[in-house]
C-alpha cells in the first residue's frame, strides 16, 4: 500500500510496441521525443540538431520527408543517430517505403491519405519488411472531408472515429505495431479525443498538444493538457511542440514527468520566486544552476530558497539544499541535514560540486545495489 496514496497514478493497461529498440506501451517508461526543423535533405545540418537532442535526453526524434530528397538523406541520417528515427509521411505513399528502406524505426502517416488500398499495402508490406512500427496521427486541423461534413466541425467524435477506421485499416493489412495520437490546439478537445480513444482500444498513445504555441505559452497549455491525461494515467509517449528550439521541447517533456513523479531524468531543482527576505539573487542563482547543471543526468533534487521560512523544510526533501542566511553566510544541506555553511563569492560554484559529487554518489550506490545494471 502507498504510504502516499494521493500522489498514485495508475497508468492505462495497453500493448507495447517497438519503435527501434524503445518500447513505448505497457510497462515500459513515458518516453520523450521531440522533432528537427532543419530540412532533411541537408543531413549534416539535421544530424547536428539530432545531436543536441539527443544530449538533452530525447528517446525519440522524428524528421518530416516531404520528399525524395529528404528520404535520400535519411539513411546518412539514421546511421548518425544514437536515437530511433520516425519519418513524418504525408500523402505520398513511395516517401514511407523509402523512409522505411532507410532505416527509419517508425512511420508516422495516416493510412487513409497514403491513397488506394493498394498503396496502403505496399507501405505495411514495406513496416513490415524493414522493421518499422506505425503511428496513426490524428490531427483536428487535417481531418477527413467526410467527417467534417458529418460532425460540423472538428470535435472529439470525430478525431475519435478518424483515429478507429485509420487503426481498422492497419488491422486488417494484420498489422498491429502501431500507436495512435490525436492532437488539437484546444486543450479540451485534446483531452477529450485522447480519453475516448484510450477507452475504446488498447494501443499505446503518443500526446500532444499541437500547435501549443511559444516557449511560454505552449509550455503552460502542454502542461494544462498533456498533465490531465498523464494524471488520469492515459499516454505512453509524448511531445512537446512549441515555437521553439526543439531541445527545450525536450527539457519541458521531462520536467512535465517529473513533477507528476512519472520520470526523473537530471537535476530537479525546487525554488522558490524570492521576496524581500531573500538572502541572495534566487532569480539569478537558478537561472545559472540550471545552465551549469545540464550535463547531470542522475535524477536527483536542488533546492534553492532565499530564506529560512521555508528554506529548511524543503532542504530536508531534497539531495542538496541551500537556504539563504544572513550576512552572506548561507546554510548548504546535504541529504536533508543541514552541513555547512557557505558564503556569497563561492555559493554557485560550491554547489554546483556538490550536486556533482551527489549525483556520483548515487550513481555509485544504484551500481552496487544493481551491478547487472551498470554492466
Amino acid at each position: 500500500m502507498s504510504l502516499r496514496p494521493y500522489r498514485d497514478i495508475n497508468r492505462r493497461k495497453c500493448r507495447t510496441v517497438k519503435v527501434g529498440d524503445v518500447e513505448v506501451g505497457g510497462e515500459s517508461v513515458i518516453s520523450v521525443q521531440s522533432m528537427t526543423n532543419t530540412p532533411t535533405s541537408d543531413a549534416s545540418a539535421t544530424i547536428g540538431q539530432i545531436r543536441r537532442l539527443e544530449e538533452a535526453g530525447a528517446d525519440l526524434v522524428r524528421v518530416s520527408c516531404p520528399d525524395e530528397a529528404s528520404t535520400a538523406a535519411l539513411k546518412d541520417i539514421v546511421a548518425a543517430a544514437e536515437v530511433p528515427i520516425i519519418a513524418d509521411i504525408h500523402f505520398h505513399y513511395r516517401r514511407a517505403i523509402e523512409a522505411a528502406e532507410a532505416g527509419a524505426a517508425c512511420l508516422r502517416i495516416n493510412p487513409g491519405n497514403i491513397g488506394s488500398d493498394d498503396k496502403v499495402r505496399e507501405v505495411i508490406k514495406a513496416a513490415k519488411d524493414h522493421g518499422c512500427s506505425i503511428r496513426i496521427g490524428v490531427n483536428a486541423g487535417s481531418l477527413e472531408k467526410h467527417l467534417l461534413d458529418k460532425y460540423g466541425e472538428p470535435c472529439p467524435e470525430a478525431m475519435v472515429e478518424s483515429a478507429l477506421h485509420h487503426a481498422k485499416i492497419l488491422e486488417d493489412n494484420d498489422f498491429f505495431e502501431f500507436k495512435i495520437s490525436a492532437k488539437a490546439s484546444d486543450v479540451f478537445l485534446t483531452i477529450a479525443a485522447y480519453r475516448g480513444i484510450a477507452a475504446a482500444c488498447d494501443y499505446p498513445l503518443h500526446l500532444g498538444i499541437t500547435e501549443a504555441g511559444g516557449l511560454r505559452s505552449g509550455t503552460v497549455a502542454s502542461a494544462a493538457g498533456l498533465g490531465v491525461l498523464l494524471m488520469e494515467g492515459i499516454g505512453d509517449t509524448l511531445r512537446v511542440s512549441l515555437s521553439a528550439d526543439p531541445v527545450e521541447e525536450v527539457k519541458v517533456g521531462f520536467d512535465l514527468l517529473k513533477a507528476l513523479d512519472l520520470r526523473h531524468r537530471g537535476v530537479r531543482i525546487v525554488s522558490c520566486p524570492s521576496c524581500a527576505r531573500q538572502g541572495f539573487d534566487v532569480v539569478k542563482t537558478v537561472a545559472t544552476l540550471e545552465e551549469r547543471l545540464g550535463h547531470i543526468t542522475t535524477p536527483m533534487t536542488l533546492s534553492i530558497i532565499g530564506c529560512v521560512v521555508n528554506g529548511p523544510g524543503e532542504a530536508r526533501e531534497s539531495d542538496v539544499g541551500l537556504t539563504g542566511g544572513g550576512q552572506g553566510s548561507h546554510k548548504v544541506y546535504i541529504s536533508g541535514i543541514a552541513d555547512h555553511n557557505v558564503d556569497d563569492v563561492a555559493m554557485v560554484d560550491h554547489i554546483v560540486k556538490q550536486v556533482e559529487e551527489k549525483a556520483a554518489e548515487i550513481e555509485a550506490e544504484n551500481e552496487a545495489s544493481n551491478p547487472e545494471a551498470a554492466e
